[in-house]
């Protein structure tokens, strides 16, 4: 990604194929993604306002009516009333119980410690996986929606792990991980304990555990201890570095530097000319929490 021009604004990673590609959303022109390659140098600076990208419904983006500029810092780029249509039909808030697609039970491990129990529509496979940045993972279930939920309420009791961690907890452990077969052999023994608990709906169909890891798609190997995060954009605003990885949203930069791109979603942005530097504002990454990953949940994921 270079930057694009002529009114296309960001509107944030995408995961598709197994890779990233950053999206762009174009007044009257519909939406392209440019594709990420690690390794490549990124170099783009902010221009104008950052304004909201509207709703995305069921593959198609309603534009915001009012076409409103939302908070540089924020970590969503809706305004608050595209927020509250889009939570008004979402599974994910429990307002569109009637869904009537099959749904996956997964569990997730981001680090030590930090493993999560979550649903996700069939048709989408392991997008869902990607975009949280789960390193590694098994499907537990599947079926209907209600089934599939009970089913994650079910386990989180069970098992005790979290529906939702935070992305700045797994961000501060993601370049020191244990091996793959460490932390598949701890994915794999929550999914035996699942498995042999009692109370699954009977119309959720069990899957066996079948562990698959994310390491490779996001560059893990060598990932750069990560030590300063981006807080936000603002006008001219430069963003320069050579991309090292990436894991949910966050883009991880060879100068330790990560950006997540929640924070670009809603932003016009152009080249950076030549000899531009970093000089959007950063702040310290926070380092891991003691004793694992559990305490201080917060946030959607």
């Amino acid at each position: 990604m270079t930057g694009t021009a002529g009114g296309w604004r960001c509107t944030g990673i995408r995961w598709g194929g197994g890779r990233p590609a950053i999206g762009w959303l174009g007044e009257g022109r519909g939406e392209r993604s440019s594709a990420l390659s690690y390794g490549q140098r990124l170099a783009f600076v902010a221009v104008g306002e950052r304004h909201c990208p509207g709703v995305w419904r069921a593959g198609k983006r309603t534009p915001c009516p009012a076409g409103r500029t939302v908070p540089e810092r924020a970590g969503s780029a809706q305004c608050a009333e595209c927020a509250r249509l889009d939570r008004s039909f979402s599974v994910a808030a429990d307002t569109n119980a009637g869904d009537p697609r099959p749904y996956r039970v997964y569990l997730a491990w981001f680090g030590p410690g930090m493993v999560k129990v979550g649903i996700t529509a069939e048709e989408r496979g392991p997008v869902r996986l990607l975009e949280q940045g789960a390193v590694t993972w098994s499907w537990l279930g599947r079926g209907p929606l209600m089934a599939a939920r009970r089913t994650e309420e079910l386990l989180r009791a069970a098992l005790g792990v979290p529906d939702r961690i935070a992305y700045a907890r797994k961000r501060a452990v993601r370049a020191g991980l244990p091996d793959q077969a460490e932390r598949a052999g701890e994915v794999a023994e929550l999914h035996a304990r699942a498995a042999g608990l009692e109370g699954w709906p009977e119309s959720l169909e069990r899957l066996e555990c079948r562990v698959t890891d994310h390491a490779g798609a996001f560059g893990l190997a060598g990932l750069p201890v990560p030590g300063r995060v981006l807080a936000g954009l603002l006008p001219g605003a430069a963003v320069v570095g050579r991309l090292a990885g990436a894991a949910g949203p966050d883009l991880h930069f060879a100068d330790g530097v990560v950006v997540d791109t929640r924070l670009l979603a809603g932003w016009e942005l152009a080249a950076a000319p030549a000899g531009a530097v970093t000089d959007a504002p950063l702040t310290a990454v926070a380092p891991p929490a003691e004793g694992g990953g559990q305490a201080g949940q917060e946030g959607l994921f």
